[in-house]
């Protein structure tokens, strides 16, 4: 298997899923520029990451990918085997993935949304915003659970990045005691220290 990337965005999370796997795997970092190039446009023809490949398999897109590693490798209990935990899982990686990481795409990608710096700024404020309403809701869901579901699946890696994300643009996530002690937990967890090193974000 082999996960293209680039630091800290949220290829972080499935390369942490395959330090819980303990599977061999590759990575390669991908570069800004690169991403619009053919060569990186023959795998992924929306010119994102993260791109695993595994064998002929070509995936994208991180829901997916996720899904797909916890279906290979059901030793890593990383997606519950009865149907209603699989659905659980599913929701909350949705939440991460479809509303979470969405609020973040104003903040980082306010400049495809206007050219006016002014307005790029209200809608990186409105970003802010969205995500601060969203963490408040992961952070009653974490309430006496050391992971989002109760056990440790593919949900927690994705919170863990999109979480990595709010302290770099300075939010305020001092009132979410219970997303801080996941950050805390998730931050001590080894592959997490080893993804974060093999990325260079130590």
């Amino acid at each position: 298997m082999k996960l293209y990337y680039m630091p800290g965005a949220c290829p972080l999370a499935t390369h942490i899923v395959l330090e819980w796997i303990g599977e061999p795997y590759e990575i390669q970092a991908v570069p800004r520029k690169e991403l619009k190039e053919p060569a990186f446009l023959a795998l992924n023809p929306v010119g994102s990451v993260p791109v695993l490949t595994d064998g002929d398999l070509v995936l994208t897109q991180s829901a997916a990918i996720l899904e797909y590693l916890a279906e290979k490798h059901p030793q890593a209990g990383l997606l519950p085997d009865d149907l209603a935990g699989r659905a659980e899982t599913r929701r909350w990686l949705g939440f991460v993935n479809a509303d979470l990481h969405k609020a973040f795409g104003l903040v980082f990608g306010k400049g495809a949304f206007s050219s006016d710096a002014a307005c790029q700024e209200q809608i990186a404020a409105g970003g802010i915003a969205q995500a601060t309403k969203l963490f408040a809701i992961i952070d009653k869901q974490l309430e006496g659970r050391q992971w989002v579901t109760g056990t440790r699946s593919i949900v927690d890696p994705y919170l863990y990045t999109v979480t990595r994300w709010g302290h770099a643009v300075k939010m305020d996530l001092a009132g979410f005691r219970n997303l801080q002690a996941f950050f805390d937990h998730m931050n001590a967890d080894p592959g997490v220290k080893a993804a974060l090193a093999a990325q260079g974000l130590e």
